[in-house]
């Protein structure tokens, strides 16, 4: 009896000593993240949105050259807001106004200068590798040509703003691998006029942009408060890839893989790490580009090649956007601060800081990853690249059933690039393959093509 009374003790002590280890780091957890998520202030956010419906109307044809109202108010408030986190960073940030003029067409009734308001924060060791978090500042009434009019615009997207703003001020204070950029833009009342410029000057300097998040209307509408889908949030992707050749496409539609763009995994990227962390708020993956008869600042980004998804909260209340101030017949219309809920807002931004983190930190997706198909067999073969990551670990291999919407299964297959599984039939499953580093860090999967 003493002796198995001495084996338990043992095991409690061995048992014990193994999980004061960095047992966090095993499961993914990385306490710096913790930490950033604390720093996220609901206060912060407020102030920043209330200070940019302050400015009346932010409308993109508004006035450039009024200190407190118009477009060029709202520009210079959010250019100074990132130069006070550079200065408080030691220079950490590149901060950047990127003006070019918008023909006139369409919504813009004459050419106009638009200018996006960019914060980079440089990646310490690839920092070639870039994403990009985005919010719209301005805004519009009923008319999106109205210059005149109120548009305060506190959800429609002065929220999406203010989570980058908060962002910059949170994430500033610490290195990454990959480089992360801060951006504002306007025109996107107009047809997402700035984003579009920035993605296409992207695209001509062959930018390695692996994902793209814009936040449009994250505020939370408080009249929808009672709703059951209340602690969440909308992410929402494409699934066939808006840059699809022909060549592709046939491919996918021989293999299949409509459900598996680079944008999906992205969207299952956000939604996985946001389980890792936030145990009250989750992601609600939409797999849609975007809403029926709706757009946003993604949208140029993935017709341009590049990995983005769109962030929006749940359920939207219309009277409260793209509004004249006014009530008629009892009815209140307008996007202003008291229909937003600011913690709402601030749990919408931990989801973009628990995703870019862990993306920034992570390494590089592998690349070339392929599923032979030159033999028929019951087995699966994968191949990949080796990563040139230098703190590369090696790869884990995912996979689901063929009717599932996220990644089931996975196996750590070591620092190797083939991997074979076994009786699965690549027939039966989908699989997809990623990359793991030392500390844990695992990139988006990527799902193989066919290769001989």
């Amino acid at each position: 009896m003493k002796r198995i009374l001495i084996l338990a003790v043992l095991v409690f002590v061995c048992t014990s000593a193994a999980t004061s280890q960095p047992r966090s780091t095993a499961r993914g957890i990385d306490p710096e993240i913790q930490k950033m998520i604390r720093e996220v202030s609901a206060k912060n956010i407020e102030a920043s949105i209330r200070k940019l419906v302050s400015f009346g109307t932010r409308n993109t044809l508004s006035e450039q050259d009024n200190p407190t109202r118009g477009i060029g108010a709202a520009r210079d408030w959010i250019y100074a807001e990132f130069q006070r986190f550079n200065v408080e960073c030691g220079g950490c940030l590149k901060v950047e106004k990127q003006s070019f003029t918008q023909p006139k067409a369409g919504r813009i009734p004459e050419p106009t200068v638009l200018t996006n308001v960019i914060a980079t924060l440089k990646g310490a060791t690839d920092p070639d590798r870039v994403y990009v978090v985005s919010g719209h500042y301005d805004s519009m009434c009923s008319s999106p040509t109205d210059a005149k009019c109120d548009a305060p615009g506190a959800n429609d997207d002065a929220s999406g703003t203010a989570a980058v703003i908060e962002l910059a001020r949170v994430m500033s204070k610490r290195k990454f691998d990959a480089t992360i950029v801060f951006m504002t833009v306007p025109g996107e009342e107009q047809g997402l006029l700035g984003a579009a410029y920035y993605a296409e000057q992207a695209k001509q300097k062959a930018m390695n942009i692996e994902g793209m998040f814009t936040n449009d209307i994250v505020g939370g509408v408080t009249t929808k408060k009672a709703s059951p889908n209340r602690n969440r949030v909308r992410v929402f992707s494409e699934g066939v890839p808006s840059n699809e050749t022909e060549q592709q496409a046939g491919t996918r539609r021989s293999v299949g893989g409509e459900n598996d763009s680079a944008s999906r995994q992205l969207a299952r990227y956000i939604k996985e790490q946001s389980d890792k962390y936030l145990k009250t708020f989750r992601v609600w993956m939409i797999y849609r580009r975007d809403r029926y008869g709706r757009g946003g600042d993604h949208i140029p980004f993935v017709e341009r090649g590049f990995t983005g998804i769109r962030i929006t909260e749940v359920d939207e209340d219309y009277t409260h956007q793209h509004q004249n101030v006014r009530t008629e017949n009892g009815v209140f219309y307008g996007d202003t601060p008291e229909f937003v809920d600011f913690e709402y807002t601030a749990n919408v931004t931990r989801v973009n800081l628990v995703s870019l983190a862990s993306l920034a930190s992570a390494p590089a997706k592998p690349t070339n990853v392929g599923i032979v198909t030159s033999r028929l067999t019951n087995d699966t073969e994968l191949k990949w690249d080796a990563n040139k990551d230098a703190d590369i670990a090696g790869y884990e291999v995912v996979w689901r059933d063929t009717t599932a919407a996220e990644w089931t299964n996975s196996k750590n297959v070591g620092n190797v690039t083939t991997f074979v599984a076994k009786e699965m039939s690549k027939d039966n499953y989908f699989f997809g393959v990623r990359a793991v580093d030392k500390n844990g860090n695992k990139s988006p999967v990527v799902y193989p093509r066919p290769m001989r």
